[in-house]
């Protein structure tokens, strides 16, 4: 078992691709970080960015064909998961690895009652009886706040509200007690309030329980008071990876900036129009020689669309993927510094 502060996962140079029509996507190409026992990551990006792809690639979750998981390892707790035959893989997922989906509308079975898709993850992992998972699955219930429990078990999908569909999507993933949890983007699509209730919720029974914990969303703004460290992806690369406080005071990549840029102040001036990011992301099928984020930055001269940037060390902890980051980083100290 693995011991607090210690590793619990570790992926170096994750690469998976897909084949398609017009060429091979590297939805993924490289990515490397690492989890502690207890820590919560966020890996944010636009659409696009490979969030998603890469914590399906750690579940092995990626249909083959059109994916392939090309290069590179996932190690969780010693073992590399891609080495794993599926079954043994299979014996983890939902079990020491669980993941809630973007859409329980769509990861929900419409035609099966919430009693069965609760219970069948105790009965296959635990080796409950049918008894023993029901009472398990109410007692889930309870503990993400959906109140009349030993009633609403036996509903279906539709007869839950998005947000209570989230907190069941959220009971079944913690049901076998899982060491890692990955959420990916568990808010979408739900109202400010309810967002701001799983949330809580998450960060609540990451707290109760001890598990790593790794959120995945486009909104900077989701993982401020949620994570410890957090990743910026772009175009299947890691673009940005610091402790979640130095990232926000001292981002050192422009599009971390342009990210922080357009999140909504409140203290935003009426009339004024909010800052979003120029231009679309690239096709990661034909991506440009030089940085791929270059198109759309106004701190681009000639050698960042000539040359792939490096991956730079500001500190021990902090790593920008720019020719500029030191510039960067030095230009967004605060002025009291």
């Amino acid at each position: 078992m693995t011991e607090k502060n210690e590793t619990i996962l570790s992926v170096d140079g994750l690469k998976t691709y897909f084949m398609t029509e017009d060429g091979v996507v590297k939805a993924v190409d490289g990515i490397s970080f690492e989890l502690k026992k207890g820590e919560t990551l966020g890996i944010v990006g636009e659409s696009g960015s490979g969030k998603s792809v890469t914590n399906l690639s750690v579940m092995r979750l990626i249909p083959e064909p059109p994916g392939k998981i090309a290069g590179g390892t996932v190690v969780f707790d010693g073992i590399n998961v891609l080495e794993m035959p599926i079954d043994e893989v299979r014996k983890i997922r939902g079990s020491r690895i669980a993941m809630i989906f973007q859409d329980p509308m769509t990861s929900l079975n419409p035609f099966l009652k919430i009693s069965t898709q609760l219970t069948e993850v105790t009965r296959l992992h635990l080796g409950h009886t049918k008894e023993q998972a029901r009472e398990h699955a109410i007692k889930m219930l309870k503990l993400v706040g959906i109140s009349d429990a030993e009633q609403r078990i036996d509903g279906y999908p539709h007869e839950f509200s998005g947000g209570m569909r989230q907190r069941v999507m959220i009971a079944m993933a913690l049901s076998c007690d899982p060491e890692l949890l990955i959420a990916d983007e568990p808010t979408t699509a739900l109202d400010v309030t309810i967002q701001a209730q799983i949330l809580e919720l998450i960060k609540d029974l990451k707290d109760r329980m001890g598990t790593s914990v790794i959120l995945i969303t486009h909104d900077l703004g989701v993982v401020a008071g949620m994570t410890d460290k957090i990743i910026v992806m772009y175009a299947g690369k890691v673009f940005e990876q610091a402790p979640t406080r130095e990232l926000f005071a001292r981002p050192a990549n422009p599009y971390t900036q342009g990210l922080l840029k357009s999140v909504p102040d409140p203290a935003h001036e009426q009339g004024k129009e909010l800052y979003q990011i120029p231009g679309l992301p690239p096709d990661v099928a034909h991506l440009p020689p030089g940085c791929p984020f270059a198109e759309r930055c106004d701190r681009a001269e000639d050698i960042c669309r000539r040359e792939f940037p490096p991956f730079v060390e500001i500190n021990q902890d902090h790593h920008s993927l720019c020719h500029f980051a030191a510039e960067v980083y030095a230009s967004s100290a605060p002025e009291d510094l």
